[in-house]
């Protein structure tokens, strides 16, 4: 089946800072808004089919900002899904025919106690097609459970195969994935979309100082490049903490970048709620994948070499299988000192 051109809109709100669920309905009424807006001014060229909220919009930053205990934020502020919160957007996708990528931190029942950063993907039916379960929290600050901090069980429920890791979800505008936030600093991520099939890949927020230095904008690029896929990476715009001060400490730089690593839609500015649109050609993206002699780099892997540079482990597996996350001092004690004279150990740095 081809698909024709598309609109896909990075929203890029205002996340105001939740201390409870309840609170969670002031992002909404916001989000509901300018999803609106973008649905119409986004679709005056190619219908809008795609729409993606940043990472933090429902929720904010809690956790992380203010250290929180990981059991208390699970039980006050962690949400369910399929929930109160993402029905609210299931009947946006229902209302504007589009799929909806999002992100929220939520409760797993095998896990009691403690929250993933889930990102998830909505049809236009209103059901969730797609579950990612973050991989890479942003050491040392987020205290989300990556299933690699609780590997044995994880790999007990969900198997060891890519799927357990890196689904990917077969639409009817095309095959779409989640490597959010951190987890786009570490190319094996999105090589894990690719081997999927991930065409569309969802890569949002980013913080600064990595929006100003750039590298923001340079990993967009090359995960788009590398592995012949789209990745939207909208920004949010501004942050109001529980104190009622107003920050924007994203820095802007939303971008929307094609299967060549061309940046095809961006907004540079942060601080004010807005959106970012592109035109998602798949068909060319098909194309490229399966006519070029060289630019389609994924099928030219030696993966027998390549395996050798994972024998040793590095980052520790299971991490909380037996307890909480580590607040920020623990963290940086406990993880990040050991792990750096893991590499000065092993010769790898100086």
């Amino acid at each position: 089946m081809t698909i024709n051109p598309y609109t896909a809109v990075g929203l890029i709100p205002e996340i105001t800072e939740i201390q409870d669920r309840d609170d969670i309905a002031t992002n909404l009424d916001h989000l509901y808004s300018l999803t609106r807006t973008a649905v119409a001014l986004g679709g005056l060229d190619h219908p809008v089919r795609l729409v993606a909220l940043p990472e933090g919009a429902l929720q904010g930053f809690t956790d992380e900002i203010h250290d929180l205990d990981h059991a208390t934020y699970a039980r006050t502020c962690a949400i369910t899904l399929p929930g109160a919160e993402s029905e609210e957007l299931s009947r946006w996708a229902r209302e504007f025919g589009v799929h909806i990528m999002a992100q929220a931190k939520a409760l797993h029942p095998a896990f009691p106690d403690r929250y993933f950063n889930i990102g998830f993907v909505i049809a236009p039916t209103g059901a969730i097609v797609l579950r990612h379960y973050k991989l890479t929290p942003l050491p040392p600050m987020e205290h989300s459970l990556s299933p690699h901090d609780v590997l044995d069980q994880w790999t007990e429920l969900n198997g060891n195969g890519p799927d357990a890791y890196w689904p990917v979800a077969d639409t009817a505008i095309g095959r779409l994935g989640v490597m959010m936030a951190n987890e786009a600093s570490y190319p094996e991520n999105a090589r894990g979309l690719a081997l999927s099939g991930c065409e569309i890949a969802y890569r949002t927020s980013y913080p600064l100082p990595g929006v100003a230095s750039d590298a923001f904008d340079i990993q967009n690029r090359a995960r788009a490049l590398d592995n012949l896929m789209y990745v939207l990476a909208p920004n949010p715009a501004s942050y109001t903490g529980g104190d009622g001060q107003r920050v924007d400490f994203f820095g802007g730089r939303s971008t929307i970048t094609d299967h060549a690593g061309r940046t095809v839609g961006h907004l540079d500015h942060g601080g004010v709620a807005s959106f970012v649109t592109a035109t998602i050609d798949l068909p060319a993206l098909r194309r490229q994948r399966t006519t070029a002699a060289w630019t389609n780099w994924p099928k030219d892997l030696r993966t027998e070499l390549y395996r050798a540079l994972y024998d040793q482990r590095i980052y520790p597996a299971n991490l909380y299988a037996d307890r909480p996350p580590y607040d920020h001092a623990e963290y940086r004690e406990n993880v990040t000192e050991p792990q750096i004279e893991l590499m000065r150990a092993r010769g790898i740095w100086r």
